[in-house]
């Protein structure tokens, strides 16, 4: 009967793995199953007892049997009807499930309270029908055997076998099955579950709650009382009765110590039992109660709930795990709160500050560091306040526990650092902190890229940080990850903005972009100064009724463009401005797409050829665009003649002759162009002037057209950067085997006359004075000397900043009657072409001062010291030659150490 309600389907395919057996007909089997053990063996059981303790004899039993399956079947079958009408809210949703349809919710619901309520229900059909029905068929068995068959069986046994039934077996049974069914429906609820995600409110009402203190309760009167009630009458019955047969005439005053016995061992066994479920239950509701509790309050809101732990059962480790559960709440709430209050951040700067207080919030630790990663140099870098300013620091990304923790990709939970070789003591010996501890966590994007790492420091407790410490940064990395790749986006997009903006901005070409309607969205100050305009507004304005009256071949210009989606190009054409007057530009007009490809708009470049941008492009050829600049604005005056001070370099090429002649024309002029483009360049970067090239020399002016402090300094800088610029190129020359190229630099300062000189059909802005013939001088100089850069006095005493000299020589150039102290620029130079500079200019100086003290002897002795460090240096040598020949022929008394150059 009950297979007409669970009817048999196949299993679905997605609980036949995870929720076992939870179809129909496995249902319907294992409750068949259970509902026929539940008759027999509870059956067999019984009739052994009463075999066992009502004295039925072999005769007794043989007339009993025939009536055992009428009498089970009298009880089993307004049972099993039972059963059909308990689990039919149960079959019919089953059986919808394994046809593939999807009952409704009401459905579900109605089978997930009856499969809930089906244990309960078993408790009582077996307590009460069971129990009635098998009960009065005991009682008419043997009443109808002694009635039709004779079967002698006594008014006590009657009563005792039904009594056996009623109060023992089956209330014993009940609770067996109780738990049984609640085992067998698990999968069943699980089921139902998946496609319920609430009971309706009806539904909810229909549940029955069985409080672990009724079934103790329960289990104290039927399981232990009433079977101890039942076994103390039948021993007494029995003892009293056998004393009868043997011929005792009252037994009751004899059997009266054991009626009290048995009382009293029944009050004590049945209290004590009764005492121990009660409290049992107490004590449980209490420890339920307290989780009860706490979940609710959970449940409001509130996670600061500590519950205490009251004993050693398993409700302590239900309170533990629950504390540990809202603990964990807490942790993942307070992440979510950071991670919300990051996410509003785009600033790096003051994100990175707010991640390294928050990471060591939420580990209670004394410091935190952030490192992003910085891939096109290779290194991890963090920035952090310090009073009012910014500061970095930039440390190799394969340096320390932080770059190993990039590089493997593996978090590092170090107890004592000190113990590990990677961690940099010098650190905290700077500082004065002491690091004990660090946990250490790559930062993780979406796409499992590596992009930072995070370093906490110093548990403030003075431990170490345990694995939760470590699961709680892992779980905060993994939520700030997307955050800084956010804010670095914006970083960088900001960035680019502010590049094309100050491009716009900064350029001289006018830039106009136009929308699909062709309204004008955006121009830079350069087109409204080219078009007239100026401080006016022109956006949102159709380009028409800017362009057509006066120029029309603008907006034609963007309707071709508009047609044929291609670039259009119009070359100096004449643009009528909103004044009046007229410009001649370049105008290039191209479509603007997405990534798609989709059309955007358009974009105008007006470039300007009025005569001030002629002018300033070829003065640029000579000068850096500031000084250009500058003469813009000063006009024609800042060109006249006048007397300033200024720094002249002049730079030669070594051998050049002999370089050309092996070269050959072509080759001579491609490496002069070389050349000459980094050591322009060079004089540029400084804001020199370019007065001339002459052959294969350079003559450049620092402090023409206008004066400046510096001048002398950036003369000098030059000269340093142009060498060292020089070494660059023959490296690259060396790779193509290629000869090095040579340089001997010279550099004066002093007034000199400085204008345009020449005819009126061809002028040049030069200068002319004795400074410059004295530059030129001192770069012809470095040869004999065996030097590259050598200084006037008057230049060295014009600088304003330290820089790395020795004073050579006091020289007298030829054609002059005065003569010049003069230095050696060695800014140059480093640790392979100069090397040990500082013992060797310590020792210079001490020779060069006893050589002009006359002692000769140790005047070469310190000479002899400098080129034991530096045997290259070709100065020191010059000067043990004239050491050597003072000696020998000893000089005037009215000797003034100088040295007369006879060579220009």
């Amino acid at each position: 009967m009950v297979e007409q309600v669970l009817a048999s389907s196949p299993v679905e395919p997605q609980y036949g793995a995870s929720l076992g057996a939870a179809d129909a007909r496995s249902v319907y089997q294992g409750l068949l199953w259970q509902f026929v053990r539940g008759v027999i063996f509870p059956g067999i059981i019984t009739i052994v007892l009463c075999f066992l303790g009502l004295e039925l004899t072999i005769e007794q039993m043989i007339l009993m049997t025939p009536l055992i399956l009428p009498s089970m079947l009298f009880y089993s079958v307004p049972e099993a009807l039972l059963v059909r009408y308990l689990c039919k809210p149960l079959g019919l949703a089953l059986g919808g499930l394994d046809a593939g349809n999807q009952p409704p919710p009401g459905s579900i619901s109605r089978a997930l309270v009856r499969a809930l309520n089906l244990p309960y229900y078993a408790f009582l059909r077996i307590t009460l029908v069971r129990g009635i029905l098998a009960g009065c068929v005991a009682f008419l068995s043997l009443w109808l055997t002694n009635l039709f068959r004779h079967g002698d069986f006594q008014q006590w046994q009657m009563v005792m076998f039904p009594a056996l039934v009623f109060f023992f077996a089956c209330p014993a049974y009940a609770m067996i099955e109780y738990f049984l069914v609640s085992r067998k429906l698990v999968p069943v609820v699980e089921r139902l579950w998946h496609h319920c995600t609430r009971l309706t409110r009806e539904d909810q009402k229909a549940l029955i709650a069985v409080r672990l203190k009724t079934k103790l309760l329960y289990l104290c009167i039927f399981i232990t009382a009433l079977p101890l009630l039942f076994i103390a009458l039948t021993v007494f019955y029995k003892v009293h009765l056998l004393m009868r047969q043997v011929g005792v005439a009252d037994p009751l005053p004899i059997l009266m110590p054991l009626l009290k016995w048995l009382a009293g061992a029944l009050v004590v066994c049945m209290g004590g039992a009764l005492m121990v479920s009660l409290m049992t239950a107490d004590e449980v509701s209490r420890a339920a109660s307290r989780l009860i509790g706490g979940m609710n309050e959970v449940e409001r809101g509130n996670l600061d709930v500590d519950l205490k732990v009251h004993g050693t059962d398993e409700y302590a480790d239900l309170t533990r795990g629950f504390n540990l559960m809202t603990d964990g709440l807490r942790d993942e709430v307070r992440l979510l709160e950071v991670s919300q209050d990051l996410a509003g951040e785009l600033q790096l700067e003051v994100l990175i500050a707010r991640i390294m207080r928050a990471a060591s919030e939420l580990l209670d630790a004394e410091r935190s560091t952030l490192f992003m990663h910085d891939a096109e140099k290779g290194e991890l870098w963090s920035r952090f306040a310090d009073g009012l300013t910014v500061r970095e620091i930039r440390i190799p990304d394969t340096a320390g526990i932080a770059g190993a923790v990039f590089t493997n990709g593996k978090a590092e939970n170090i107890a004592d650092v000190y113990q590990d070789p990677r961690f940099n003591q010098d650190v905290d010996k700077r500082t004065g902190y002491r690091t004990r501890s660090i946990i250490c966590m790559p930062i993780v994007n979406k796409a499992g890229k590596r992009i930072g790492v995070t370093q906490v420091l110093n548990k403030k407790d003075g431990g170490t940080f345990h694995y939760k410490d470590q699961q709680r940064l892992s779980a905060f990395t993994a939520q700030i990850a997307v955050t800084l790749e956010n804010a670095q986006l914006f970083d960088e997009v900001l960035a680019v903005k502010n590049y094309n903006d100050n491009i716009l901005a900064s350029t001289t070409n006018g830039v106009i972009t136009l929308n699909n309607n062709r309204a004008v969205v955006t121009a830079n100050d350069a087109a409204l100064r080219i078009l007239g305009l100026a401080g006016e507004n022109i956006f949102d304005r159709a380009v028409q009724n800017r362009f057509t009256d006066a120029n029309p071949w603008v907006v034609k210009s963007v309707v071709k463009v508009q047609g044929t989606g291609r670039n259009d190009v119009a070359v100096d054409t004449e643009l009528i401005r909103a004044d009046g007057s007229k410009a001649s530009v370049n105008l290039t007009t191209v479509p603007l797409r997405n990534a798609q490809g989709e059309s955007l708009g358009f974009m105008m470049n007006f470039e300007d050829f009025t005569s001030e941008k002629r002018v300033k492009t070829t003065m640029a050829r000579y000068m850096s665009k500031e000084v250009a600049e500058k003469l813009l604005e000063a006009g024609e005056s800042a060109l006249g003649g006048s007397l300033q001070t200024v720094s002249i370099l002049f730079s030669d090429v070594r051998g050049f002759t002999s370089v050309a002649e092996a070269y050959g024309p072509k080759e001579t002029v491609s490496m002069l162009n070389e050349y000459f483009e980094q050591m322009v360049e060079t004089i540029f970067q400084h804001k020199g002037i370019l007065d001339k090239y002459i052959g294969d020399a350079i003559m450049a002016l620092f402090g023409a057209p206008f004066e400046a402090a510096d001048d002398a300094d950036r003369a000098v800088a030059t000269a340093n950067g142009m060498l060292v610029a020089l070494a660059v190129l023959n490296t690259k020359r060396a790779e193509q085997g290629r000869p090095p190229l040579e340089v001997g630099i010279g550099i004066a300062t002093g007034e000199v006359i400085v204008g345009n000189i020449g005819s009126p059909r061809r002028m040049e802005y030069t200068v002319i004075g004795d400074s410059v013939n004295l530059a030129s001088r001192l770069e012809s100089a470095t040869k004999q000397y065996g030097v590259r850069v050598l200084l006037a006095e008057s230049t060295v005493m014009a600088l304003k900043v330290p820089t790395l000299l020795r004073e050579l020589d006091l020289m007298r150039v030829k054609g002059k009657d005065y003569a010049v102290s003069v230095y050696e620029a060695l800014g140059h130079h480093d640790e392979r072409s100069f090397p040990a500079i500082t013992e060797c200019l310590a020792h210079w100086q001490a020779a060069l001062k006893a050589y002009r003290e006359r002692d000769f002897d140790s005047a070469q002795a310190g000479f002899n010291a400098v080129l034991q460090l530096h045997p290259g240096d070709k100065p020191s040598r010059l000067y043990i030659e004239r050491c050597m020949h003072y000696r020998r022929d000893r000089p005037p008394a009215d000797w003034d150490w100088v040295w007369n150059l006879r060579e220009k």
